[in-house]
């Protein structure tokens, strides 16, 4: 089983794993075992907990993930991903391509995790492409502890962190994590890295202005640190966040459907899993 994100930091027992409290477990499975997979977790108590057909069918064609699990007794949530970028995302990512370089979590050899490289690529496009800040900070802080930690104890993570963006198209995410990382906690690549740290950037106007749009939406969710234009910089970042998720011809459909199921929600008679 491939652990991913909290779920992995704790298992590994990683820095970021510190203090960390979450009531969903991440796992990552072969798109070719998807379907076997959901069987066997259904006949172990895990149900779909999303019941609306149409969103049934976005997170089965769309996303990069089955609808979430729920355990029927215990309630808790289990999200079963086949990659880390939605399919139809401007940054899609081949799950075959993680699964290859999966690294053993303990000596059990039932438990993995994505290599150290992949661990913050995926950190960084969850953060920076999927427009959800709630958690923003602390998701940062998670990308600032994974690259001091890493960058410890792995010879060549740093050059291969590059590689891994370059081969994975996710120069974009990378660029932003390194950038907020060092104008928050100083985290910075080693110098000799310096240009390919230049080769990350997007052109002028996309980096300025995203960078001032995440320095709003990063700050803490809370009346004392909020700025006047934060809400309205992480609304842009989830419009974005959409547009680069979906092409056009399937967002703008699906955003007025949304939108009518907000208006107009249909009634559900099990609003809850039982046993």
């Amino acid at each position: 089983m491939v652990l991913l994100k909290g779920a992995a930091y704790v298992a590994a027992s990683l820095p970021a794993a510190r203090g960390r409290l979450f009531n969903d477990v991440d796992i990552m499975v072969d798109p070719q075992q998807l379907s076997k997979v959901e069987s066997a977790l259904m006949g172990g108590g895990w149900l779909s907990a999303e019941r609306d057909n149409y969103n049934q069918r976005y997170y089965r064609e769309w996303r990069h993930e089955l609808p979430p699990l729920q355990h029927v007794t215990r309630h808790t949530f289990l999200d079963v991903h086949h990659t880390i970028t939605a399919p139809t995302s401007h940054f899609a990512v081949d799950g075959a391509r993680l699964l290859a370089h999966l690294r053993p979590i303990g000596t059990g050899g039932q438990l993995f995790m994505l290599q150290p490289a992949d661990m913050v690529l995926h950190s960084a496009v969850h953060l920076f492409q999927e427009g959800e800040f709630d958690h923003g900070l602390r998701d940062l802080l998670d990308l600032d502890e994974l690259l001091l930690h890493f960058g410890r104890v792995e010879p060549d993570f740093w050059p291969t962190l590059f590689d891994r963006a370059d081969e994975l198209a996710l120069q974009v995410p990378l660029h932003h994590a390194l950038h907020h990382v060092q104008r928050l906690f100083g985290t910075h690549p080693p110098a000799t890295l310096t240009g390919r740290v230049r080769s990350l950037q997007p052109n002028v106007l996309a980096r300025h202005s995203m960078a001032w749009l995440l320095g709003h939406a990063l700050r803490p969710m809370h009346p004392s640190c909020e700025l006047r234009l934060s809400g309205p910089a992480r609304s842009v970042l989830y419009l974005r966040a959409q547009w680069l998720r979906m092409p056009l011809h399937l967002l703008l459909p699906h955003l007025v459907r949304k939108a009518w199921m907000r208006a107009f929600p249909p009634e559900d008679p099990n609003p809850t899993i039982t046993a």
